[in-house]
């Protein structure tokens, strides 16, 4: 499998709006009151917001290629752009997602392991992320890669008020 990750720059929006809308919709829409999800959804990933992520200079996003084909997608945040610690020791992995046709391929695994190199060359001590405490699958799938619980915090879908397991591993 020859698979690598390319950081996304602004001429990349049109895919990396793609890709987020796709992905998020794929994995938690069926979970989710529909109106709810949809303000989400347009406010989340809308053009100008994701933009203005891109902008920043401490948020970066990577695309995941399988030989040519773009099949997920990353976001990590540092320093202010983190949306909970803010610590100057960590990283956090805000997003983390394969499109559906390619899932079950190894491609998260791999996917962590190179955040997790990146986090170790940006000399950071740990990496971070929250996930939806009913994804008991994601759950599994960071606690079989070295991450415990440490917390929860709020996250809304809309009006609905979700709740966030933070989970971290050391690097």
């Amino acid at each position: 499998m020859n698979l690598r990750l390319q950081r996304c720059d602004f001429i990349d929006i049109r895919q990396l709006v793609a890709i987020s809308r796709t992905t998020f919709i794929d994995a938690f829409e069926k979970a989710n009151n529909p109106e709810d999800f949809k303000a989400y959804i347009d406010f989340a990933f809308e053009r100008s917001n994701l933009l203005g992520e891109l902008k920043n200079p401490d948020t970066t996003f990577y695309f995941v290629y399988k030989d040519f084909d773009l099949v997920g997608y990353v976001k990590l945040n540092e320093n202010d752009a983190q949306t909970d610690i803010k610590s100057i020791e960590g990283i956090e992995l805000e997003r983390i997602y394969v499109l559906k046709d390619f899932q079950g391929q190894q491609i998260g695994r791999w996917m962590l392991k190179e955040v997790k190199k990146i986090a170790a060359i940006k000399k950071k001590n740990f990496l971070w992320l929250g996930v939806w405490e009913k994804n008991s699958n994601a759950i599994k799938f960071y606690q079989n890669h070295g991450f415990s619980k440490f917390g929860t915090h709020p996250y809304y879908i809309g009006e609905d008020e979700q709740t966030d397991w933070l989970m971290r591993t050391e690097i």
